[in-house]
C-alpha cells in the first residue's frame, strides 16, 4: 500500500513541472494546499512520511526529480503567498484567501521540517509575516507557522545580515510580550534557535527573563504577606503570563551558563523551581495549572529536577489523589508526555549525528546517559501514571495512555508491568484508545512471547475495575460485552491474541472458570462481567466453546447440587 501511495503521489505532486506551464503549477499548488488545509485536525504525519520516503529513495541517484519538484513547489508557494498578501489588501474575499494563506504557510513549514535547506533563500521573505496584525484564528496560525519555519531555517543561513537577525529577535520579543500561550511557545522556541545557534545575543534574552522572573518574585512576596490582598486579584493575568513565560524561557535557554548570569553564584534553576513550586500550592486552580505548565517546561532543560522530593510529591499526589482536579492531572501527564517526546527527538537527532561520524568514532565513547535518566524518571512516576487509567474522564485516560506508549516505545521500562493495564485499556469505550492499547500489546507480544498469557487473568480483573470507573450509573452492574452489530466481548482482542496457542488458551479459560468456584470468593458483579466475556469471546473452532461447556458441566455437577441443597435447607 505504501509503495502504491508513494508512486501515485510522486506522479501527482512530486514530478517536476515544465517551466512554461504556469497553469499546471498553480493547479498543483492549490491541490496540495487544499489537502493540507483539510488535514488540519488529523495531523500531517502522512505528508512528512511521504516526503521523507520519496527524498530518501533518490538519495544516491544522480538525477533527483523529487528534489527538483520540491524546490519548484517551495518557490511557487512563496510566490503564491505574496499574491495572497496583495489580494488580502483588497478586502472582498478576505476569508477565503486568509485560509489559503494559512494552508500555504503550513505547507511550507512541512517542507522546512523535512528539508529546511529548501527555504533558506526565502527566509528574508518570511520574516515580515511575524508582524501580522492578529485578529482572527488564521492570523495566529500564520505567526506560529512562520516562527516554526524561521526556527528551522535561520541557523542554516550563511552570513545572514545583522539587521535581519536583530529584526527577527525584536519581532519575536514583541510577540512573546503581547500574545497568548501558543504564540509565546513557538516564538520562544524560535528565539532559542536564533540566539543559541546564530546571534549569541544572551543579554537580550536575560533581560526578558529577568523581567518576568522579577515580577514573579514580587508577586510571591506580596502573596506571602497577605494571600487575600486585592493587588493579587488585579495582577492575576500578569502572574499567569509570568509563570508560563519563565517556564518557556527556561525550556530553551540554560540560564545557569556564564553567558547569561555572568559570574554570579546564584543557582537559577533552583530559584525558578522554588518560585514555580510556591505557586503550585496557590488556592486558584488556574494559577496552579500555569505553574505546573512552567515546571514541565523547566524539566525539559533540566530533567534531573524531577528527582527532587517536592516535585515527586507534587506529581504523585496530583496523579493519585481521587479528589484532585482533572485539569491538574491532565497537565502533569502532558508534562511527562512532552518530556518524553523531546527526549525522543533528541535521541533521533543524536542518532543521525552519530551515523555521520560513526565510521571514525569508537563505540565505547557512546555513553547513553540521557536514556538512563529518562528511564529512572519514568520508574518514579510509572505506577501513578498507570493508575490514571482508572479515571472517569476519558481525557485523563487518553494522556496516561500516550505517556505509557511513549515510555514503551523508547524501551524505558520492562513491559511486563504494563501488560494488565494495557489489557484493561483495551476495553475503553473510545475506539482510538482501544486500538492504541491493543497495538502496544501486539508489539509486546512480538518481542516477548508468553507475557500476555502470563498477565491475562490479572488484565481481565483490571479491565473490570476500569469499566467500574467509567460506569456512569453505579446502580447498574458492569457488563462484559459491547452492543455493536453483534455483541462482542470487551476483552475479545485479548482472547484473539491468546487463542492461537492451545496450551495458553486452555490455561486462560480454566483460570477464568476457576473464579466461579466457591472457594475463590469472587464478587458476583465481577463474575457477571467474566461470564459476559466468556459468552461473547470470538471463538473460531467448535473445540473452544465445547471445552468451556465441558468444564462448566463438571463445576455444576459438584457445586450445583451443593447450592440446591443449601437453598432447600
Amino acid at each position: 500500500l505504501q509503495k502504491l501511495v508513494n508512486e501515485t503521489f510522486q506522479k501527482l505532486w512530486f514530478t517536476p513541472t515544465p517551466h512554461h506551464d504556469k497553469e499546471a503549477m498553480t493547479r498543483k499548488i492549490l491541490n496540495i494546499t487544499d489537502v493540507v488545509a483539510a488535514c488540519r485536525d488529523t495531523g500531517y504525519d502522512w505528508f512528512e512520511q511521504l516526503l521523507q520516503n520519496l527524498l530518501k529513495s533518490e538519495e544516491d541517484a544522480s538525477y533527483k526529480p523529487v528534489k527538483k519538484a520540491c524546490t519548484q513547489l517551495v518557490d511557487n508557494l512563496v510566490e503564491h503567498i505574496l499574491k495572497y498578501e496583495e489580494s488580502l489588501s483588497d478586502s472582498d474575499n478576505k476569508g477565503v484567501n486568509s485560509g489559503r494563506l494559512v494552508a500555504c504557510i503550513t505547507t511550507l513549514f512541512l517542507f522546512s521540517k523535512i528539508r529546511p535547506q529548501l527555504m533558506v533563500k526565502h527566509a528574508m521573505t518570511m520574516q515580515p509575516y511575524l508582524t501580522t496584525k492578529c485578529s482572527t484564528q488564521n492570523d495566529f496560525m500564520v505567526i506560529c507557522n512562520v516562527a516554526k519555519i524561521l526556527e528551522l531555517v535561520v541557523p542554516l543561513m550563511e552570513h545572514p545580515s545583522e539587521t535581519f537577525l536583530a529584526t527577527i529577535e525584536e519581532d519575536l520579543m514583541k510577540l512573546i510580550i503581547k500574545y497568548g500561550m501558543t504564540v509565546v511557545q513557538h516564538c520562544v522556541s524560535c528565539l532559542g534557535a536564533v540566539v543559541n545557534k546564530v546571534t549569541q545575543n544572551y543579554k537580550f534574552v536575560w533581560a526578558c527573563f529577568n523581567r518576568y522572573y522579577g515580577a514573579l518574585s514580587k508577586l510571591k512576596s506580596q502573596h506571602q504577606e497577605d494571600p487575600n490582598s486585592t493587588i493579587l486579584t488585579a495582577n492575576k493575568p500578569a502572574l499567569l503570563r509570568s509563570l508560563f513565560t519563565v517556564g518557556a524561557l527556561c525550556r530553551h535557554f540554560d540560564f545557569d551558563q556564564e553567558d547569561f548570569k555572568g559570574n554570579s553564584k546564584v543557582n537559577i534553576k533552583d530559584k525558578v523551581l522554588e518560585l514555580l513550586m510556591y505557586f503550585t500550592k496557590h488556592s486558584d486552580e488556574e494559577v496552579q495549572t500555569k505553574a505546573i505548565i512552567g515546571l514541565g517546561f523547566a524539566f525539559i532543560q533540566h530533567p534531573s529536577l524531577m528527582f527532587e522530593q517536592e516535585v515527586k510529591t507534587l506529581y504523585n499526589s496530583i496523579l493519585s489523589d481521587k479528589n484532585c482536579s482533572v485539569n491538574l492531572k491532565i497537565q502533569v501527564l502532558k508534562n511527562l508526555q512532552t518530556y518524553l517526546q523531546e527526549e525522543d527527538t533528541r535521541m533521533q537527532q543524536a542518532d543521525r549525528d552519530w551515523k555521520k561520524v560513526a565510521k571514525q568514532e569508537d563505540l565505547k565513547e557512546m555513553g547513553d546517559i540521557s536514556s538512563g535518566m529518562s528511564s529512572s524518571i519514568m520508574q518514579l512516576y510509572l505506577k501513578q501514571v498507570l493508575e490514571a487509567f482508572f479515571h472517569t474522564q476519558s481525557s485523563v485516560r487518553h494522556f496516561a495512555l500516550n505517556v505509557i506508549a511513549l515510555t514503551l516505545n523508547q524501551g524505558l521500562i520492562h513491559p511486563v508491568q504494563c501488560v494488565p493495564y494495557l489489557i484493561a485499556m483495551g476495553t475503553d469505550p473510545e475506539p482510538s484508545m482501544r486500538n492504541k492499547a491493543d497495538q502496544q500489546l501486539v508489539e509486546i507480544d512480538k518481542k516477548y512471547a508468553g507475557f500476555i498469557h502470563m498477565k491475562a487473568v490479572a488484565g481481565m480483573k483490571m479491565s473490570y475495575q476500569v469499566q467500574q470507573a467509567i460506569n456512569t450509573c453505579p446502580k447498574d452492574p458492569v457488563r462484559g460485552f459491547r452492543h455493536d452489530e453483534s455483541s462482542s466481548a470487551l476483552c475479545s482482542h485479548l482472547y484473539s491474541m491468546i487463542r492461537g496457542n492451545r496450551q495458553h488458551r486452555r490455561a486462560f479459560l480454566i483460570s477464568l472458570l476457576n473464579l466461579f468456584d466457591d472457594t475463590a470468593k469472587t464478587e458476583v458483579n465481577m463474575l457477571l462481567y467474566i461470564a459476559d466475556n466468556l459468552a461473547c469471546f470470538p471463538y473460531q473452532t467448535q473445540e473452544e466453546p465445547l471445552f468451556i461447556m465441558h468444564h462448566i458441566d463438571i463445576t455444576l455437577s459438584v457445586s450445583g447440587s451443593n447450592l440446591l441443597q443449601s437453598f432447600k435447607e
